[in-house]
C-alpha cells in the first residue's frame, strides 16, 4: 500500500527563512574564555610558582607546573590556565594572594 498525500501537494515542501517583521532574531555565542597569565618577577621562587599553580590550578601535576614555571622565568610568562571568565578570575586571585605577579584576565 502506497502513502499518497493529498493531490496538489504530493512531494512538495516548504520552508521559510527570513523571520516575521518586528521579531527579533537571537544570535547565540559561545561565552568567552579567559586566560590566566603568571608573570616573571625578581622575587618569587620556582618552588613557590610551581606549589602555587598545583595548589590553585585543577589538574596542574608536578611536571606540568615545573615546565610553566620554567615558561615564566625564560620567556617572561606563560599561560597556565584558560576558561570561563568566573574561573579564571578566581584562579587569578588566589595566585595572586599568594604573591605571584599576574597579567590581567586576557580574552582567549
Amino acid at each position: 500500500m502506497s502513502k499518497r498525500l493529498s493531490t496538489g501537494i504530493q512531494g512538495m515542501a516548504t520552508s521559510t527563512s527570513t523571520a516575521p517583521k518586528g521579531s527579533t532574531v537571537i544570535d547565540r555565542k559561545p561565552y568567552p574564555n579567559y586566560k590566566v597569565i603568571v608573570l616573571n618577577d625578581d622575587f618569587n621562587t620556582f618552588n613557590h610558582v610551581a606549589n602555587c599553580l598545583m595548589k590553585y590550578i585543577p589538574g596542574m601535576s608536578s611536571d606540568r607546573a615545573w615546565e610553566l614555571t620554567e615558561q615564566v622565568h625564560f620567556e617572561g610568562l606563560a599561560i597556565v590556565w584558560t576558561g570561563p571568565q568566573e574561573q579564571a578570575e578566581l584562579y587569578h586571585q588566589q595566585l595572586r594572594r599568594e604573591g605571584l605577579t599576574m597579567a590581567p584576565l586576557e580574552e582567549a
